[in-house]
């Protein structure tokens, strides 16, 4: 079977080097779907690899596209099964974080993995409206906890107000590397790199691995700021849009995290 990973646009994701050095890419016209079915076979050098009418997906590095999960690996052929005439990649989360672990983290695993913890020191919780008391109240009620948890874990880290930068202890991101170490497989630093980036906060994302919270739970806690504003001025459509585009990246990543969890 060609190798059609290398045929594809990877998506739109603006990530960071190394990550995205793995999914920039010239936009090409979407390949036509060219198989019947998507499967999951055993792989070659254990766990399972997504099959195209029974021949093994592969990375543009040539290897075989797999997991040890087979419920995951099951869910990456259910994206390609539910491809249409064409294959459209900015439909396929799961296949394109699996790319990028095989064929980027892989390679660049101490990179990624201080990418991760840098969010750390900038994290969304700590940077708390001074008004209005509505939404400081909000803030306090939803993050807080969150904070609390990482706090017990030896992560005790400062509030500021506003954008005014604040200096985290050392021995605080000394506490967040050991939890992020416990998730520091290729695909699971994926999804994490994932979930930093897209809700802006490192405790949420450790938060989320160590099943301390439900995804919508993790979700709304990153969104508590926007949430308020729609509250007050009404949703954009385009907004929502993004915003759409967003958590289907973040749902991606969560299920990796649950798999491995699991």
């Amino acid at each position: 079977m060609r190798d059609i990973l290398s045929d594809l646009d990877l998506g739109e994701d603006k990530l960071s080097d190394p990550v995205q050095q793995v999914q920039k890419g010239l936009r090409k016209q979407l390949p036509k779907r060219f198989y019947t079915e998507a499967g999951v076979n055993p792989g070659a050098e254990g766990g399972y690899v997504v099959v195209l009418d029974g021949k093994p997906v592969r990375t543009p590095s040539r290897r075989e596209l797999g997991v040890p999960q087979r419920d995951l690996a099951a869910a990456v052929a259910a994206e390609w099964e539910a491809q249409a005439e064409h294959i459209d990649p900015a439909t396929m989360p799961l296949t394109r974080m699996l790319n990028t672990a095989i064929d980027g983290v892989s390679t660049a695993r101490e990179e990624v993995f201080e990418e991760i913890l840098r969010f750390g020191g900038t994290d969304l919780l700590c940077y708390r409206a001074d008004a209005p008391e509505t939404l400081v109240a909000r803030e306090a009620e939803i993050w807080d906890p969150y904070l609390d948890w990482a706090a017990a874990q030896g992560a005790r880290l400062v509030l500021s107000e506003g954008v005014v930068h604040v200096d985290q202890p050392a021995e605080a991101i000394r506490a967040l590397a050991v939890l992020l170490r416990r998730h520091a497989s290729d695909l699971e630093l994926t999804a994490m790199h994932g979930v930093t980036t897209l809700t802006g906060s490192l405790v949420l994302a450790l938060a989320l691995a160590e099943g301390r919270a439900s995804p919508d739970e993790i979700w709304q806690a990153a969104h508590v700021d926007e949430d308020f504003n729609i509250s007050q001025w009404g949703e954009d459509h385009e907004a929502a849009a993004r915003r759409a585009k967003r958590y289907a990246e973040f749902e991606a990543a969560a299920l990796i995290l649950d798999a491995y969890r699991a």
